[in-house]
């Protein structure tokens, strides 16, 4: 698929702000510093629809993207230890609330590949199970490895999370590799979107 033009909606700090649509939401998820600003802007082919930092933790708010054939909803990111613990507990019910209440199609859950997966990114992982979401890991930051270590790795991480390796994307928002990929998979989950084959959860 081909991405034509891709701009920003809005950001909501409250469960009451919570924005439906008629197409397709994929959701990003992952840990502070985790690249998925530098992700949102390499599927929009734009250097500044996200905004990105070198500071951790600067996504506090859901934001919303608007991808024209789907939506892209930016969760904050988890895990920075340098936030107080009710900041790190209101992300958390914002993120909970957000999962519970909103039509997803789909999680692209983010992961730094050069890292083991945390115990905060398990967690989410059998959060997203126990709630039946449909999710993808993208493995960020391929760039930082050697062509020859990229597959290796990729199977390491789906072997050590037990899901299936063609539910693990490499990626990277420097060299763009990967991006085909996840642009084929956001393609299909149009393509079940709009065979009704996603039913909302009562």
């Amino acid at each position: 698929m081909i991405i034509k033009k891709a701009e920003f909606i809005t950001s909501v700090a409250h469960e009451k702000d919570f924005l439906s649509f008629d197409k397709p939401v994929i959701a990003v998820a992952g840990k502070s510093n985790v690249g998925k600003s530098s992700f949102i802007n390499m599927l929009a082919n734009q250097n500044k629809l996200a905004k990105t930092s070198n500071t951790p933790g600067r996504t506090r708010l859901i934001n919303y993207f608007d991808f024209g054939e789907f939506v892209l909803a930016d969760l904050p990111g988890y895990g920075f230890a340098k936030v107080s613990k009710s900041e790190k507990d209101k992300w958390a019910r914002l993120m909970e609330r957000y999962f519970e209440t909103s039509k997803i199609a789909n999680v692209f859950l983010l992961l730094d590949v050069r890292h083991k997966p945390t115990a905060e990114d398990v967690q989410m992982i059998n959060y997203l199970y126990h709630y039946a979401l449909p999710f993808t890991l993208i493995a960020t930051k391929v760039d930082k490895l050697g062509k020859s270590k990229i597959k290796p790795e990729l199977k390491n991480l789906a072997n050590y999370l037990k899901v299936g390796e063609q539910n693990v994307l490499g990626t990277s928002a420097t060299s763009r590799y990967g991006k085909e990929n996840v642009l084929d998979r956001i393609e299909n989950i149009i393509k079940v979107f709009a065979e009704g084959e996603y039913v909302e959860e009562e």
